[in-house]
């Protein structure tokens, strides 16, 4: 059995990292989410999330976008601050999941700044989602919590989109600063970079997801996970451990 680990690491109780039950496996969505795991025997090397490249292209609108669960470690509130610090539109889009701090946190800190220029669209499907990241001028990422991978990061630069995010777990590695987006430590350095994003260029950000996210190379690596578990081999973990998460990163 493999069990992949998608939250932050301390989310999850230590007794995941010590199953006596034989041919029990665990692994992480990063190489980030990896190195935070404690030492155990049962980790295997971390697989990178993988994103398709999308190949239709949308003019470039004013608007910045905010995308996912709308929760408090989202840290959605900082992006709305942020665009009205710089003056530009933004666009909120997520579910609201029917857990009494969800709900607290959308009630009170997200609503009250909600006005003509910052909406909220609620769940969008994925050929809005889409169009929406195409659109973009900038997608703001501003988690207070170590993101394991962020796929809406991902999903951003396929369409071409800079990511403007807090150095919150894996976001660092993600974004490239300067490059693909920029990494910044307040509403403040947030507000400076979305007027800055114009200077990202598009295709390269689409041709870093192509080279560091591609969907099929995740496929390919739970395959070969899958088939040298299935058929017996010894799993890499322990010495061997470390090299390969090294490949991963690659």
């Amino acid at each position: 059995m493999v069990a992949t680990l998608h939250v932050p690491i301390d989310w999850y109780s230590p007794a995941v990292f010590g199953v006596s039950r034989p041919k029990t496996y665990i692994h992480c969505v990063s190489a980030q989410q990896h190195r935070s795991c404690p030492p155990c025997s049962n980790l295997l090397p971390p697989i990178e999330n993988g994103v398709e490249v999308v190949r239709a292209r949308h003019a470039k609108r004013r608007f910045t976008l905010a995308l996912g669960r709308i929760c408090p470690e989202k840290g959605f509130h900082d992006a709305l601050d942020a665009a009205g610090i710089a003056g530009v539109p933004l666009l909120l889009a997520g579910q609201v999941f029917r857990y009494a701090a969800h709900e607290k946190y959308f009630y009170d800190e997200i609503v009250p700044r909600l006005d003509e220029l910052r909406r909220f669209l609620g769940p969008v499907g994925l050929k809005r989602k889409r169009r929406l990241l195409s659109g973009a001028r900038c997608l703001l990422a501003p988690s207070v919590v170590p993101e394991t991978s962020s796929l809406v990061a991902m999903e951003a630069l396929a369409c071409g989109t800079p990511v403007i995010a807090f150095p919150s777990g894996a976001l660092a590695d993600v974004v490239e600063h300067g490059k693909t987006g920029f990494i910044v430590r307040n509403r403040k350095e947030m507000a400076d970079a979305i007027v800055a994003s114009h200077e990202i260029d598009p295709e390269v950000c689409r041709r870093a997801a192509r080279e560091r996210f591609p969907v099929e190379r995740m496929v390919k690596r739970y395959l070969e996970m899958y088939e040298r578990l299935a058929s017996g081999d010894a799993p890499l973990t322990g010495a061997e451990d470390g090299r390969a998460a090294a490949v991963v990163s690659r």
